[in-house]
């Protein structure tokens, strides 16, 4: 089943692109700027209301520093990076390919669209997802503005993606003891830490490097 939180945001996606082509170009940069970082202070306070949830400080510190130490070895906001250039190039001889694949890059690849569906799933609990919809949808209406329908249909890349982790994560939550949960939950909120800090322009954090302690997180509180 897809969370409730997903179907908001590709619901929100398609509301803010219809209004980004009617008068989307009105808006100011400095205007969403401004609302981007206030939106990144919502995100902050979130992502401090799950790391608090942890009991064991020392193994999700260790979680971090492995997780970040593996992911920057490997390149993976890098490697996103050049993923998310190369398939633009390819798409960039039409206006309607490159605004939907521009827009599913934009919200799909990123933290907040792996951790937000897992936390839904694992907790139930959308209200990550509620932010990364305004924070989309803000996005949506500057895209929309410049690269017309195409970014419409980036909400049917963002149901069926973040739709994936949260069917993930409602499988695999009853295999999981309440303690391995808060604990993938607490580590999520670290990076979405990273990432409210990263929008409201603090420091320039690198979210994706820091994904593989969502993985090394359960296997060290199973270990200890």
């Amino acid at each position: 089943m897809i969370g409730i939180g997903t179907i908001i945001n590709s619901a929100t996606i398609v509301v803010a692109s219809l209004f980004g082509l009617l008068i989307g170009s009105k808006l100011n940069e400095d205007l969403r700027n401004a609302l981007m970082r206030s939106l990144g202070l919502v995100v902050v306070l979130i992502g401090l209301t799950m790391a608090i949830k942890t009991r064991e400080i020392v193994l999700l510190t260790v979680s971090i520093l492995i997780g970040t130490a593996m992911g920057e070895m490997a390149g993976i906001e890098r490697g996103l990076e050049n993923l998310g250039k190369r398939v633009e190039r390819r798409f960039e001889a039409s206006k309607f390919a490159e605004g939907f694949v521009s827009a599913t890059l934009l919200f799909c690849v990123g933290s907040m669209a792996i951790v937000g569906p897992i936390q839904e799933g694992l907790t139930g609990d959308y209200s990550l997802l509620i932010t990364k919809s305004m924070l989309d949808g803000v996005a949506a209406i500057a895209l929309a503005s410049t690269l017309g329908i195409g970014v419409i249909f980036s909400s049917v890349s963002v149901l069926l993606y973040q739709g994936f982790f949260t069917i993930l994560a409602v499988v695999t939550a009853g295999m999981l003891p309440e303690g391995v949960v808060n604990e993938i939950t607490a580590t999520g909120g670290i990076l979405i830490v990273a990432i409210g800090l990263r929008l409201m322009g603090v420091v320039d954090l690198k979210p994706g490097n820091m994904l593989p302690s969502l993985l090394i997180s359960p296997i060290l509180v199973y270990v200890f």
